[in-house]
């Protein structure tokens, strides 16, 4: 059996196919001054994986590195100045890179304890998931009872999470998918529609004549536009990814540029619309500083709720299938098919 301080670690060498990930082990240093050593049980597959095997994910580490932007795991070992009653919790964590592995060191203070009665890979649909989606509905949109929204991608790792919530927080929910899923999204109390129908701005307008209170939109793009047009006087546009751009060929950086100063644009024009972009990572500031503890702060209680949600059976974990983290390239190539056939969080198996 493998010794705790040994990982295995998938390795992004460059822009790869999903085939050109590699499996590598490496000896990890014991726990340093303030960290923590997690045996991971389940990390995930997201979009930002997708965007940095094609290095269009604004920020990511240098090539090569280890992907996984979440995981959920037991806490080891401890380092000097960490608590000891640490030792054997389950614990959550936002990494943005480095959770695809077996074993990591992490920062303790960066850790979310998972209450008892959850199990590892429900968890982990949670994690940068649940927050995106919490935060989104609650932080950005402000969404109340009564109010109409609409989910664009409501069939993905965000979109299960985010119409659960709205439909917890009493609010009406359409969302797009494809109608092989849209069956399991009736079942969630969504009023499901075909993303692909050439008429689709139409279908949306009849189901809300008036607009509706928010749309989240993953696309980005000219989504965007269409997105801001299904708005009611008072609507509010919540943007958190540029997923139409994945395979574009122009600077990451430009496209985000663009998006942003759209979305200023319009909240300059003289109506009561609001428009933003949603960033998991917003206000994080620098460690060490009062930010950095306040961002963590913000984590963790927004987080636990979550949690809390799905342990009351407000909320259920929707995965669309689980691999062993040695099969990650067919994952990440299920992540990316059209054929996607489940609902929900790909998750890997350490």
């Amino acid at each position: 059996m493998m010794g705790t301080n040994t990982a295995t670690e998938v390795v992004l060498p460059g822009k790869v196919e999903p085939a050109g990930l590699r499996l590598v082990e490496r000896v990890l240093p014991p726990p340093g001054a303030g960290e923590a050593l997690v045996r991971v049980e389940a990390t995930a597959v997201s979009f930002a994986e997708s965007a940095m095997r094609r290095g269009r994910y604004y920020g990511q580490p240098a090539f090569p590195f280890v992907p996984g932007y979440d995981l959920v795991g037991i806490v080891e070992q401890v380092g000097p100045g960490v608590d000891g009653t640490l030792v054997g919790r389950r614990v959550a964590a936002l990494t943005k890179t480095g959770a695809w592995a077996t074993a990591v060191l992490l920062t303790a203070a960066d850790l979310v304890e998972v209450p008892d009665g959850i199990d590892a890979d429900e968890a982990e649909t949670l994690i940068v998931n649940g927050l995106t989606a919490y935060q989104m509905l609650h932080g950005s949109a402000r969404i109340r009872a009564g109010q109409t929204v609409l989910v664009l991608g409501a069939s993905g790792g965000v979109g299960t999470i985010l119409v659960q919530l709205a439909r917890q927080a009493g609010a009406r929910v359409i969302g797009t998918a494809s109608p092989r899923h849209h069956e399991a999204l009736r079942a969630l109390g969504v009023e499901p529609v075909d993303y692909r129908d050439p008429h689709l701005t139409a279908r949306i307008r009849e189901l809300a004549p008036g607009g509706v209170d928010a749309v989240f939109d993953h696309l980005g793009g000219k989504s965007v536009d269409q997105s801001y047009r299904l708005l009611n006087r008072t609507g509010t546009l919540v943007a958190y990814s540029i997923a139409s751009s994945l395979d574009d060929k122009s600077p990451v950086l430009l496209t985000f540029m663009a998006l942003l100063s759209k979305l200023a644009f319009w909240n300059y024009l003289p109506t009561g619309r609001h428009a933003s972009f949603y960033n998991v990572w917003a206000g994080a500031g620098k460690p060490g500083s009062a930010k950095r503890e306040a961002f963590r702060a913000r984590i963790r209680t927004d987080l636990t709720r979550v949690f809390e949600l799905q342990r009351d059976g407000q909320l259920t974990a929707q995965i669309a299938a689980r691999y062993p983290l040695s099969e990650v390239a067919a994952a990440v190539a299920l992540s990316e098919s059209a054929n996607r056939t489940a609902l929900g969080k790909i998750i890997l198996i350490p």
